[in-house]
């Protein structure tokens, strides 16, 4: 199954602190160039914001280190695989330390891990091992990386050694890491890491409240990707209002994300149509969320087990009720067979 980035939405914060850990361009030229492209790059105009950043490298003579991650970033939104890696391949000539190059081998190893995708290729999934492999030779105690090559060992279908990292990354990682569960469910089944997971999210919705992905195991999630200006999305509103109702007061989460621009729209529209679950405004195919899940078009619908993997992907108006069923009557089971456990 397809497998995105987990770590696409980067917080303003981590991006800051990313610049001023590389090397800044020291050619003015390329020092305005770099500043353009930065801000390109906050307004999700990745684009031109990595063509900016790649040009304000070759002003400042291929020196510039933060041009050159920041280049990495822009591409891996926009899931050019190839020049994330190229951009790699720079930022590895300029490494000294060893902290440094493991780093550097990690960020190409989740480049490979994603590019592998949907593919039945193995390269990209050997690629990615090679690359982990590398920061692990420099770092052993990363446990991130550690977790990740499970994931590229399993997708070769080397599920002993995927165990084994499995069990390793237990041993290594804190019980609060996001990626400590599901590590446990993979130590015992590792084939289940071929799977495509959800990728989390932390946000605030529309009434207020904190949701991520984290916080919804246990429940079946529907991801509805919408906005007011979509015809068709308006179309199927009907058939999700009719979900959230349907299912109301059972273990399922509808949460409906907004490409929409326009904040004021988007808040009329959902109240003008009592669109009464879960509701967050991504802003555009360019939004954190809608770049995580590689939303390409609207509507589109994730169907998410109680695990975390997502189980049906559905472009348009396609069915998605039965999966629903399904997944729910798979959660009231397990309910039933941990109950049963207890009483005995």
């Amino acid at each position: 199954m397809r497998r995105l980035i987990c770590f696409l939405c980067v917080s303003l914060c981590a991006f800051t602190a990313q610049l001023s850990a590389q090397k800044q361009p020291t050619n003015p030229a390329a020092a305005k160039l770099f500043a353009r492209a930065t801000k390109e790059f906050e307004e999700h105009k990745y684009l031109p914001a990595l063509e900016d950043f790649r040009k304000a490298d070759q002003q400042d003579g291929g020196r510039c280190g933060a041009c050159e991650r920041q280049a990495f970033q822009a591409a891996k939104q926009l899931q050019d695989y190839k020049t994330a890696r190229e951009e790699t391949a720079l930022l590895l000539d300029h490494a000294t330390t060893a902290d440094e190059k493991a780093e550097i081998h990690f960020m190409a190893g989740e480049v490979c891990l994603a590019e592998g995708g949907n593919r039945i290729f193995e390269k990209p999934f050997q690629d990615a091992d090679t690359e982990f492999q590398a920061a692990l030779q420099l770092q052993p105690q990363k446990s991130t990386c550690v977790y990740e090559d499970g994931v590229a060992l399993a997708h070769l279908h080397q599920y002993d050694k995927a165990q084994e990292r499995f069990q390793q990354y237990i041993k290594l990682a804190s019980p609060k890491d996001i990626q400590y569960g599901r590590a446990k469910l993979f130590a015992s089944k590792p084939e289940l890491a071929r799977k495509r997971v959800a990728p989390d999210f932390h946000v605030t919705a529309l009434d207020g409240k904190p949701i991520s992905m984290e916080d919804l195991g246990g429940k079946v999630v529907l991801i509805d990707f919408w906005a007011t200006w979509c015809g068709p999305c308006r179309q199927a509103l009907p058939h999700m209002q009719e979900i959230a109702h349907k299912f109301e007061g059972q273990p399922l989460v509808v949460i409906s994300i907004s490409l929409d621009n326009d904040e004021a729209t988007w808040k009329y529209f959902v109240a003008h149509n009592a669109m009464t679950w879960t509701q967050f405004r991504d802003g555009s195919f360019d939004g954190p969320i809608s770049s995580a899940f590689g939303v390409k078009a609207i509507p589109t619908t994730f169907t998410i087990d109680a695990d975390g993997f997502v189980q049906d992907q559905q472009v348009g108006s396609g069915e998605i009720e039965g999966k629903i069923k399904e997944l729910l009557a798979h959660v009231q089971e397990t309910a039933n067979r941990k109950a049963v456990a207890q009483v005995q």
